[in-house]
């Protein structure tokens, strides 16, 4: 006859069952994570380039300002 499961047996057994979706779960927030934290920097980046125009002295070296002339 079958014994029937402990309550710690029973945690335990689904505990090993349920652990990589865990694990999976738990990766993918880090991930995300790590996105978001790229993507904050990239702003702060391009919002200190913006603000010491920095970004437009750079372009400014390969585009001739006389080839953009408004024409009447």
């Amino acid at each position: 006859m079958a014994e029937s499961k402990s309550k710690m047996e029973s945690i335990r057994e689904w505990i090993v069952e349920h652990k990589l979706r865990t694990v999976v779960a738990d990766a993918r927030l880090h991930a995300q994570g790590l996105t978001l934290a790229a993507l904050a920097g990239a702003g702060l980046v391009e919002y200190y380039d913006h603000k010491s125009g920095k970004k437009a002295d750079r372009y400014a070296k390969f585009l001739p300002a006389s080839a953009y002339t408004h024409k009447d």
